[in-house]
This record gives structure tokens, C-alpha cells and sequence, in this order.
């Protein structure tokens, strides 16, 4: 079939999956391909061979046997806020877009779970849970629009992911379709069971073994009482050690947050949280549960950060106040496409020893890019958001940012972290992932991909590099200024 023309190829191929999707949701025009072209990775774009919108797990099932028996590659795609490019479409494959499973199937509340298609937002789940007293805990920056399925094959965090876990310790089951057709269930109504635990395998696998078409996830009660401290710091050093000494002294937080000057200044100016735009630092650190507990924990919280070397500690004084401190912290990323016309995020975490370290580094790289870059992160379990602030109307600006990412990964590494905590590897860190894992280790993730997709066609050429292209990422670094990815058209 690939031998074919493109519109040939595109027509029979509509055909055959129109024929298993009801409706109008198997897309082949220019116009409707074009809104798919990328995730939230816009500095790459391709626009897929079809998108298809299927209504149920029935559908997607029958779109992944039609895609198989034609040898088509199929890229999964949530609500496209992914900032890894892991949901950037195949030029010749199949954008499967699980939209339209946006169901709420069940909250139960004796069980303390709900059940959902793929397709709701994260978001969603809580406000169908609250009714009950209960929530969802994990909470991206981008839960308001976010979906669940996305979530799982992300393994998505959040701000409370410090306390509450990351996607993987709050789910229970899920249903998937195997590129061949094949639908399974992994996980169930229990804490644990017997065997291999799959749905660790499954969960941040990056939809390259399997579609999930529903996913059971633990409901958690709304703690009695919240409060968030918000101290300010006169530099970054001294706020990085304050994430080290409330850690020490055993109070876990459900959040703890940090933001450097440039951050602040625009989540401020954005979102008008409150915050103190002439410190060089401030963190946000909230403590939850009963409110004797509450009032205990927070009293030590501005002690500690006190001692520490805050210049200031402020608590939130009502709900509204508490809700605009989150609100400047979670807008981070939105303020920061107003001070820049591009950003470049990355998702790298670090023992917390080392944040003084690397944040001295990542100062030392923009000095010498000439780029600017706003820190925020969660600084409670080390995984940094450095957003690296280009023009790419301003040739090879992109390049560089990429460059400067590549660099602050690789330190992450270095000091024994990881080149992503939450947004996945995708598109954007491959060529880091050889810096992450040597060849005998990345082989086993390729011999784990094979099991469930021998042919390679689910999500190809993401998360996973071949061997060829580590070695060539070693050349890279050698003779310098090749392009990460020349077969991707820059924006």
C-alpha cells in the first residue's frame, strides 16, 4: 500500500475504516488533518495520513485490526496537551484520537474508585467524585483540559504529587487494545494480585504497547483542611536548601513547589497570584488533612522555612487566597508564552541534594546561550521545569534551545536523576535517553515492545531509540551542529 500515491493510499485506506467507525469521524481532508499536525510540542509538525475519532472500544478495536492487517502505523492521542511530542502523528499512519470516549462510567464510592474512558479529563473525575466526598489526586498543571488516558500513558504527576503519588499509584486497572486487536485487562478491584505487575509496564509506556480504552483509578476523601505557606527567598540557593530541610524534618507536604524571579514575574503578572516579585525565589509548600493536624504542621512549615533563610512567610488567610497561590504556580507555563514568543520545557528530576548544583548550571547554560530561562518545579521530589525562553521567527533560536535542554538533561543525569519525571520522553528526549541507559538496556525495552507490537506500529520512532541512533547521537555531540531531528519541519 505505501508504494501507492498519497491520495490513493489515503482514500482506500478511509474506506476500509469508515466502513467500522459510524459518522463523520474519519478524517481525510487538509483541513481536517491540520489541527492534528502536533501535542503541545508545536516546534514539531506532521500531518497524519487519517484521523479517526472512535465512539467506543469496540470501534478502536476494529481500527487497530484494519490499521495491523495493512501494516499502518498508529499514533494514540488523547487532549494533545502532551509537551513531549509524544502524541505527534505518523506522516503515513493512522492520529487515533480517543476524544470522543469521554464517558464517566461509574463512581463507587464504597469501593473508593471510578471508572472512566480514556477521554475524560483529569479534572472531571474529581468533580464527578466530590458529590461524594472523594477525589482524584493526581492534578497536572493542565487537569482542567488533560485526559485521563493521556495521564496513564504519561504516568502524569502534579503539585501533590509529592504526598499522593504519580499516576501509577493511583490507579488500579485498565483495559487495553494490542496493536493486533486483542483486548485485555490489567489490574482489578484489589490493592494488589498475583503475576507480573503489568500495569506498572503499561502505565508511562507512552501508548507504544497498547490503546487503553478505560482505567479504574483510586478516589481518595477531601482532606478535612488545606493551608499553603508561601515563603520568599533573596536567592535560589538558599530556597533549594529550605526544600531539603522540611523534607528532613518529617513533615511530608502534599505540595512543595518552587519558582524562581522570571517565573514569578510572570505567573504575577498573569494571574495576579499574590505572589513577591522582587524575590529571587519563593515556595509554595501545602500541608492537608485534619485541622488540629493542619494547624500543627503549618506552624512548623513556617518555622522551618524561617530558620531556613525565608525573608518572608505569608499563609493563605481564606480558600480564595490559597486557590490564587496554586493559580499562579499552575498558570506558570500559560504566563510564560506571554513574556516570549516560544518556550521550550523540560521535565528532568534530581536527587534534592543537587538542586543548588544544577540550578547554578542551568544559569551558567542561558549566560552562555544568551537565552533566558524561568525555573519552576517540583521541588518536593526533584523533577525541575526549566522553560527556556527562544524566538523561532529568529534563525536557529529553536536549535539552540534544544541544545541548552539537551545540556540540562544530560547534567540531570549526571547527578543521578532521570531526563523526565511526568511529560515522557516522546519525540523530544530521545536522543538523551543514550545518555540515560546504555545499549544492553535499551535493548530490553525494544525486546518488551516486540511481545506486545512485533511490527513496530504503535506510536513508532518515539520514547525508545534505536541503537543506530544513539551512536549517532554520540557523533552528533563530536562534530556538533546537526539537527536533532532534520526530517521535521521547524516552526
Amino acid at each position: 500500500m505505501s508504494e501507492l500515491p498519497l491520495s490513493e493510499r489515503r482514500a482506500r485506506l478511509a474506506t476500509r475504516l469508515r466502513q467500522v467507525v459510524a459518522g463523520p469521524f474519519v478524517l481525510s481532508s487538509d483541513e481536517e488533518l491540520k489541527p492534528y499536525e502536533c501535542d503541545g510540542l508545536s516546534a514539531y509538525r506532521v500531518v497524519p495520513l487519517l484521523v479517526v475519532l472512535p465512539a467506543s472500544a469496540d470501534e478502536v478495536q476494529a481500527v487497530l485490526k484494519i490499521c495491523h492487517e495493512a501494516h499502518v502505523a498508529v499514533v494514540a492521542r488523547g487532549a494533545g496537551t502532551g509537551l513531549s511530542g509524544g502524541a505527534l502523528p505518523h506522516e503515513d499512519g493512522v492520529l487515533l484520537s480517543l476524544a470522543r470516549l469521554n464517558r464517566i462510567i461509574a463512581v463507587e464510592p464504597d469501593n473508593v474508585c471510578a471508572r472512566v474512558q480514556p477521554g475524560v479529563r483529569n479534572l472531571a473525575i474529581s468533580e464527578a467524585a466530590r458529590p461524594h466526598g472523594l477525589y482524584y489526586a493526581p492534578d497536572p498543571s493542565s487537569q482542567i483540559a488533560c485526559s485521563i488516558g493521556g495521564n496513564v500513558a504519561e504516568n502524569a504527576g502534579g503539585v501533590h504529587c509529592l504526598k499522593y503519588g504519580l499516576t501509577v499509584n493511583n490507579l488500579l486497572a485498565v483495559e487495553l487494545v494490542t496493536m493486533d486487536g486483542e483486548r485485555i485487562t490489567l489490574g482489578g478491584g484489589g490493592l494488589d494480585g498475583p503475576g507480573y505487575d503489568l500495569l506498572a509496564l503499561i502505565t508511562g509506556s507512552e501508548g507504544m504497547l497498547g490503546v487503553v480504552v478505560e482505567v479504574t483509578v483510586k478516589l481518595l476523601p477531601i482532606p478535612q483542611r488545606a493551608q499553603v505557606a508561601l515563603a520568599a527567598f533573596d536567592n535560589v540557593e538558599t530556597a533549594g536548601q529550605a526544600v531539603a530541610d522540611i523534607i528532613a524534618s518529617g513533615i511530608l507536604p502534599a505540595g512543595l513547589e518552587m519558582m524562581d524571579n522570571p517565573a514569578i514575574r510572570a505567573a504575577e503578572d498573569f494571574v495576579h497570584a499574590g505572589y513577591p516579585t522582587e524575590a529571587a525565589a519563593i515556595l509554595l509548600c501545602e500541608v492537608d488533612g485534619g485541622n488540629e493536624e493542619v494547624s500543627e504542621d503549618i506552624a512548623r512549615v513556617r518555622q522551618r522555612l524561617l530558620d531556613s533563610g525565608a525573608t518572608e512567610v505569608r499563609t493563605a488567610g481564606d480558600e480564595n487566597e490559597r486557590a490564587r497561590f496554586w493559580a499562579g504556580r499552575k498558570a506558570a507555563f500559560p504566563a510564560a508564552g506571554r513574556i516570549s514568543p516560544d518556550y521550550y520545557c523540560m521535565d528532568g528530576t534530581i536527587p534534592r541534594k543537587h538542586l543548588p548544583r544544577v540550578l547554578r548550571e542551568i544559569a551558567r547554560y542561558s549566560g552562555e546561550s544568551g537565552l533566558r530561562v524561568a525555573n519552576v518545579f517540583h521541588a518536593g521530589d526533584g523533577n525541575l521545569h526549566p522553560l527556556i525562553l527562544y524566538d523561532a521567527n529568529v534563525p536557529g533560536e529553536l536549535e539552540l534551545a534544544e541544545e541548552v535542554g539537551g545540556r540540562i538533561l544530560e547534567l540531570c543525569v549526571e547527578v543521578g536523576g532521570t531526563i523526565t519525571g511526568e511529560h515522557g520522553v516522546g519525540l523530544e528526549k530521545i536522543n538523551q535517553m543514550c545518555a540515560q541507559f546504555p545499549p544492553e538496556e535499551l535493548q530490553v525495552f525494544h525486546d518488551v515492545k516486540a511481545v506486545f507490537d512485533p511490527h513496530g506500529l504503535l506510536n513508532p520512532g518515539k520514547a525508545i531509540p534505536t541503537l543506530n541512533r544513539c551512536a549517532e547521537f554520540g557523533a552528533m555531540h563530536v562534530k556538533a551542529g546537526d539537527l536533532r531531528f532534520p526530517h521535521l519541519e521547524r516552526f
